[in-house]
């Protein structure tokens, strides 16, 4: 055993050095990419000034720094340590797509003003309208989560109940091929005239979104449970509730979540067409204001905010379904 474990330690000392040198390498080529992000943003003349270009630079410079100092302490963490020689490639790309932004709008002129801002005008952005962008951040979030737990929930029992009843399915299955085949935009003209207002008929069309998809693959779930479960069951006791609860539900969670996944990504379409036609609040009501206004470094800035609160949305539903779900752990990638 002796041996074993000085071949183990042994081994784990070679991969350490044939890292160190590897994560050193990374993180200095990155750090050297947004110090020269920094260098040319400062130093280069502008065809036309902009406010915030010292500002724009400094925050390069720090980001480069910060990478720079990073490198030796990150060493003493492995963890940490692979995360960042693994993350440098992006790291140098992001720093060179920033140096190429700069070059093709702020330097050269290259595009055509206004649809094409500088990232300094994206700054200038989230320095002087960050009230308003977070106004409208927490209006959309409000609205999407409300319409999506209604849209989830409905769409849970729905889906149970047709894969668990025959005589629901028989009622639900036929109105379900009509409407589902359907984009939820498609009931916009209805909707907003069917609702009191425009909040509640976009929280409509988010749920109707939402739910179509969660009550199809959860029935599938349902439907396709192992029978032989059932048999197990019952011949301990089991009543019909807890073959339900205990037995179906749980062996249609997977399907369930994949549900969960496409109502959400078909939630954050419905949620920003809603706002752009109706709702008086919104990224998507900015959004639309900001391209009324031809201010495309506003539209810009929302789009990048929009991108991260989806993309934040999506890990943290992942980060439930692997917690729910540990023996299916890393099966789904994001």
């Amino acid at each position: 055993m002796s041996s074993l474990d000085d071949a183990a330690v042994l081994e784990g000392e070679r991969n350490h050095s044939s890292t160190a040198p590897r994560l050193w390498l990374g993180g200095l080529a990155a750090s050297a990419a947004w110090l020269a992000a920094a260098a040319l943003t400062a130093l280069w003349p502008e065809g036309e000034e902009w406010v915030r270009t010292g500002e724009f630079a400094s925050l390069l410079a720090v980001v480069g720094g910060a990478l720079a100092f990073a490198v030796p302490l990150l060493r003493l963490f492995g963890a940490a340590g692979e995360r960042l020689r693994a993350a440098a490639p992006w790291l140098v790309v992001l720093a060179l797509g920033v140096i190429g932004w700069e070059l093709v709008t702020a330097k050269l002129d290259l595009l055509p003003r206004p649809f094409f801002a500088p990232p300094q005008a994206l700054l200038e952005v989230y320095l002087d309208e960050w009230p308003r962008l977070l106004e409208c951040t927490v209006a959309s979030l409000q609205l999407l989560l409300l319409g999506y737990g209604i849209g989830a929930f409905v769409g849970f029992v729905t889906g149970v109940s047709i894969g668990w009843s025959r005589a629901v399915g028989y009622w639900v299955h036929p109105v379900l091929r009509l409407i589902g085949p359907l984009p939820a935009t498609a009931w916009l003209p209805i909707a907003f005239f069917a609702f009191p207002s425009s909040w509640s008929a976009s929280v409509f069309l988010i749920a109707l979104a939402t739910g179509v998809p969660v009550t199809i693959l959860t029935w599938s779930g349902v439907a396709g449970v192992n029978p032989a479960y059932y048999d197990i069951a019952r011949t301990l006791g089991a009543s019909s509730r807890f073959l339900v609860l205990k037995v179906a539900v749980p062996a249609a969670m997977p399907h369930v979540f994949v549900g969960l996944f496409m109502g959400l990504g078909a939630s954050f379409a419905v949620l920003v067409v809603a706002e752009m036609m109706g709702v008086k609040a919104g990224l998507g009501w900015y959004l639309q204001w900001a391209q009324g206004w031809a201010a495309y470094a506003n539209m810009y800035a929302a789009l990048l905010v929009m991108a991260l609160v989806c993309s934040s949305l999506v890990t943290l539903l992942f980060k439930a379904r692997d917690r729910l779900l540990a023996w299916q752990k890393g099966l789904l990638k994001w």
